[in-house]
């Protein structure tokens, strides 16, 4: 079968390189697409440009440009969500946090500025010229659309994929050839408090849902107890290895879903290379922009949709700080609240907020590690709300599942106690009544 020749399109990492200038702004994909050729080499320009912005979100890898103090003062990156990495980069006051809703991440950003330099991954051309942008499209394809010079990494180990992020060769300005692997997120392996959860929460799940899962422990735990479930559907921001086990499996189908059905949709997939090799050219799985993913009005739009998020700290009256310690950012919104107000709109929908009931964190004063609630009479000072307490609906944490949709504060308060770990409660009480959030507080 004969090649589709896009030799005028191919450039050098070197020479993308050399098309960035002092305070250009340059955007690329999120977590595994993430360009590594371009980025991994992006610190060998810092004594040639200052005052230069990188849009990069949930970056796994450890970039030089991000995590070395040298480059601080030539790099400034801009992230919807932070990682160890990113985290880093803020400490050196290299790394901003942009607050945004992930149905609204491209949108919002490209009112304010768009990129001088778009940069993703791709797979290779077909005989046709048509590559898709692979494992990512939260916000790929819309800041590609918008930015000035357009660059794509192809890789024959990227898959291609169905969605709504194909294009052709031509509308692109150049393309560089690299041969590295999608990054690698393992298994979880959840822990006993992990699968009590898990199983609280697949318990209201019935045959025929459709489902939103994020990543790690909780989530990797509700996968795990959804075996015996007959025709869930997925409709995701993330498609995860866990899903892709159940949909092997027999227990994920799609065949109940009202819109897109017989198909998962999701923004990104990230996971093992087994997932990896599942999602390649396989018409069940469709990645779309997270616009369309995450938008309330579309996610509503399938019956029985189920949204299990999870988050750091909640108070008695339902507030979920799930990106912040205090006034510190840790991660992001993502698409927390786009996903619990979707399900909650959707006919018999439901929306899922897990947490453990406690922590173990390091005391300032004297350096020990310590026990604490979870459950909290009121967020740390400075604390991000990333769901309101008038969006909840289920709480969840391996003492007990609660319902708080349309309760009142006392009742909120009281449903939500009898969930935080025994040994907290009395004093959660006791806060509650001093603070003037009830009027009235029981002895345990």
């Amino acid at each position: 079968m004969e090649k589709y020749d896009y030799s005028d399109k191919l450039i050098t990492v070197d020479d993308a390189l050399k098309m960035v200038k002092s305070g250009d702004e340059i955007a690329t994909g999120l977590a595994i697409g993430v360009a590594k050729g371009f980025m991994s080499q992006l610190h060998t320009i810092a004594d040639k440009v200052t005052d230069v912005r990188v849009n990069a979100s949930l970056c796994i890898e450890p970039y030089e440009f991000l995590v070395n103090p040298r480059y601080s003062k030539s790099f400034m990156t801009e992230t919807w969500f932070l990682t160890p990495p990113l985290r880093k980069a803020r400490d050196l006051g290299a790394c901003s946090y942009m607050p945004c809703h992930l149905q609204y991440c491209a949108k919002k950003r490209v009112v304010y500025r768009t990129p001088d330099i778009f940069i993703g991954t791709a797979s290779m051309p077909d005989r046709n010229g048509f590559v898709t942008l692979s494992l990512s499209n939260s916000h790929e394809i819309e800041l590609l659309n918008a930015s000035k010079i357009k660059i794509l990494e192809i890789n024959p180990n990227y898959p291609a994929m169905y969605g709504d992020h194909l294009l052709h060769v031509r509308d692109v300005d150049y393309l560089i050839e690299q041969d590295y692997h999608p990054p690698v997120y393992p298994d979880s392996q959840p822990n006993e408090k992990d699968m009590i959860i898990g199983k609280l929460i697949a318990d209201k799940i019935n045959d025929g849902d459709c489902i939103q899962l994020g990543i790690g422990g909780i989530p990797d735990a509700v996968a795990a107890s959804l075996y015996g479930k007959k025709d869930l559907g997925v409709h995701t921001e993330l498609f995860t290895t866990g899903m892709m086990k159940l949909a092997k499996a027999g227990v994920i189908t799609n065949a109940k879903k009202n819109l897109n059905n017989h198909r998962a949709v999701t923004a990104f997939v990230m996971g093992t290379e087994e997932l990896y090799e599942y999602v390649t050219d396989n018409p069940s799985i469709m990645v779309c922009a997270s616009s369309y993913t995450n938008n309330p009005d579309i996610i509503r739009q399938n019956d029985n949709m189920v949204s299990i998020n999870t988050s750091l700290e909640v108070d008695v009256t339902g507030q979920c700080c799930s990106e912040s310690i205090g006034s510190k950012q840790f991660s992001g919104t993502g698409g927390q609240t786009d996903t619990a107000a979707g399900a909650q709109l959707s006919k018999n929908g439901k929306s899922f907020i897990a947490l453990y009931s406690t922590a173990m964190v390091k005391n300032p004063k004297t350096g020990e590690k310590e026990e604490i609630s979870k459950i909290v009479s009121q967020l740390k000072p400075g604390a991000i709300v990333s769901l309101t307490r008038n969006d909840l609906d289920y709480l969840v944490t391996e003492y007990g599942i609660v319902r708080v949709k349309g309760l009142s504060v006392a009742d909120r308060v009281e449903k939500i106690i009898s969930i935080a770990h025994p040994k907290f409660r009395q004093k959660l009480w006791d806060e509650a009544y001093e603070y003037g959030i009830i009027w009235h507080r029981p002895e345990l």
